[in-house]
Parts: structure tokens; C-alpha cells; sequence
């Protein structure tokens, strides 16, 4: 299937849910001497890139991404495998990230896991080769809203991200798991910006979305945490590290050390949240209290390994088919390339 008939797809489903999507963010490391070497680079290295594109959201779920950027690691770290020149993208949500991935604009995402099970299932050549994170999303009222458990959504509105996205995936499921019919939730597909402005001016009845939004609201006394989604589907996958298959077959290595320096950033916010919370406020501009609140009280956990994803992962595939996002239901071997993990993961047990 041609990029161009797979773009369509995806594009079908942002028009319908979003209306209209804002433009990444490119943030470029390099300059006119990186450029020269590039070029050097790519004649003695045929097929092999030098210049490596990521892309990420404004999500305290993906503070890997962040901290290894803001380290100087994966600069230094792809150095020796040819990577003169890093590229960072930021997107609202999966949906046009995948887009971009489908145009050839990506060579690393850190996504939701949900977007990229449409993306593959139209025809995207790409594999999830390790986790970001676990749960961390939150369901938030207006505060004078009374909940009662899932039954009492009836006749709200919930701001949430797209269909096909994880919190959209995540509440249908536990709506109907609920006995709740879907549609007497009247369901809005909406960015965390629109979102949030829609709950504070009242227009909307609740959100559900992924931190640090929820956090941001109650602090401003604009909404009341009723439910996270770890409750709602314990340790369900979040965000996932995909890479495209072309990188996987063309240079196994450099997917390697993607993965060691993603490994490093992961067990460093771990070790030092404070810190991540520091570098997210800098990176997005976030105010750091709002932030610091958000990482004290979230249900989310950041996890690398990406073998502890791929039960709920494939659980959203078979969602996403019976819902009538996907026209074929995925499984894991069309999802997941764990090889990469387990080969660096049994490398560090071995030191």
C-alpha cells in the first residue's frame, strides 16, 4: 500500500476527530558545518542516515525523550554510528504523528501505543521496539459535577483524545465494560489545549486526558480527579518507542543504542524526578509547581521494557478492530520487535 492512500487513511480519521491540526514544532540540532559533514558522511555511507528525526508530544508521559536531548545523549550517543545531527518534532497527539511517520518525516516516535496500531494496520512499515510508559491519564469533572461510578457519565460530555487514540480506546473499553452504552456519552474528540479551555469555560462536562492536563485543572480549581486510568485498566500501556522498519533493517545498530540511550533517560527520571520535572517545565514552558504536582500524583509509571506492553497493546488492537478503526485486527509479531530490548537489556545483566 502507497504512503499516499495510507496518509488518506490517517488523515480521514484526524478530520473527523480534530477538525484541523497545528504544525510540529521542529527543533533542530545543527548547523551549516553539521550539514557539510552530513553529506561527507552520507557518500561513505550509502543507505545510512546521518541525521536522525524524532518525534514527541508536550506530555510529562515522554520526559525520556526530553532528558535524553536535554543530556546531550543522543547527540553523543549516535555519534559513533554515523548520527551527526538530531531533529525533534513535537506534535499535539499520535494521530499526525503517525502521519508524519507515514510520509517518511519520521524515523523515531514517541507515541501513544494506540495511534500506531491504525497506522500499522493501513500499512505503516514500523515497529514498537520498547516502552515509555504505564497508565497515567486521568478522567476530571467540573467541580460541581456529582460521579457516582461509570453509570452516572450518561448525558456528560467528556473532552478526550481522537478515536483510535488510548484514552479514547481506554474509556470506550471501560464504558462498555461497565455496562455503559458508549453512545449516551457524548464523546469529544479534542487536543489537551482545546480541552482544558472548553472545561474551565464550562462548555464541555469533563476530560479525559494524559498529564499533566489533569493536574493543571485541579490546581486551578477548574475540575475534581475522579478516576485514573490505571483504575480503569490496570497497567495498561501508554506511550511506546516506534521506529521504522526501514531503520530496523538498514541499521540494526544504530537501533541499539536508541534503545541503551532511551534505557539511561528512563532510569534517570526515575532516580530524579525532581529534575524531570524540571527539564519539562523548561522544555514546554510549563509552569514547575503545576508540573511537580503532576509527577507526585499521577498514577503513571515510566517503563522501558517493552514486553510489558504488549498484552494491552494487543488487547487495543482487538478493541480498535471490533470498534471498526482498523480493517484487520493486529497481533503482537505485527506490533512489536522486542529482539532489540532483550539483546540490550541482557547485555547490561551480563556487565
Amino acid at each position: 500500500m502507497n504512503k499516499f492512500i495510507i496518509i488518506t487513511i490517517l488523515a480521514a480519521v484526524v478530520v473527523m476527530s480534530l477538525g484541523c491540526i497545528s504544525s510540529p514544532e521542529n527543533k533542530e540540532m545543527g548547523s551549516n558545518d553539521t550539514q557539510k559533514e552530513n553529506a561527507s558522511l552520507q557518500e561513505k555511507m550509502p543507505g545510512k542516515i546521518s541525521t536522525l528525526r524524532i518525534g514527541y508530544q508536550p506530555s510529562t508521559h515522554q520526559i525520556a525523550e526530553m532528558i535524553a536531548s536535554e543530556k546531550g545523549w543522543w547527540a553523543e550517543d549516535l555519534k559513533p554510528f554515523g548520527i551527526t545531527e538530531i531533529k525533534e518534532f513535537e506534535f499535539p497527539t499520535g494521530v499526525p504523528e503517525m502521519q508524519a511517520m507515514v510520509a517518511g518525516e519520521l524515523d523515531v516516535a514517541y507515541v501513544g501505543t494506540a495511534p500506531p496500531i491504525s497506522a500499522i494496520s493501513a500499512g505503516l512499515p514500523a515497529k514498537i521496539v520498547a516502552a515509555v510508559n504505564i497508565n497515567g491519564s486521568d478522567l476530571v469533572l467540573k467541580p460541581d459535577e456529582m460521579y457516582s461510578g461509570p453509570a452516572s457519565l450518561a448525558g456528560l460530555s467528556i473532552g478526550t483524545f481522537p478515536p483510535g487514540s488510548i484514552q479514547d480506546t481506554v474509556m470506550k473499553k471501560w464504558l462498555m465494560e461497565n455496562g455503559v452504552d458508549v453512545s449516551k456519552v457524548d464523546i469529544k474528540a479534542m487536543d489537551p489545549g482545546p480541552a482544558t479551555s472548553a472545561l474551565s469555560a464550562g462548555k464541555i462536562d469533563g476530560v479525559f486526558l494524559p498529564h499533566p492536563a489533569p493536574s493543571i485543572i485541579e490546581l486551578k480549581g477548574k475540575g475534581k480527579h475522579v478516576v485514573s486510568s490505571g483504575e480503569m485498566w490496570p497497567n495498561h500501556a501508554c506511550c511506546s518507542l516506534v521506529v521504522t522498519d526501514k531503520l530496523i533493517t538498514e541499521q540494526p545498530e544504530l537501533v541499539e543504542q536508541i534503545i541503551r540511550t532511551h534505557i539511561k533517560a528512563t532510569e534517570y527520571i526515575n532516580a530524579h524526578p525532581e529534575e524531570a520535572a524540571e527539564v519539562y517545565a523548561k522544555r514546554t514552558n510549563a509552569n514547575l509547581t503545576e508540573i511537580e504536582y503532576s509527577i507526585e500524583n499521577w498514577d503513571g509509571k515510566w517503563v522501558s521494557d517493552p514486553r510489558l506492553q504488549v498484552p494491552s497493546t494487543v488487547e487495543y488492537a482487538k478493541v480498535d478492530y471490533e470498534m471498526n478503526y482498523t480493517k484487520r485486527q493486529l497481533a503482537e509479531k505485527d506490533l512489536f520487535d522486542t529482539s532489540f530490548f532483550e539483546k540490550v537489556s541482557g547485555e547490561e545483566k551480563s556487565q
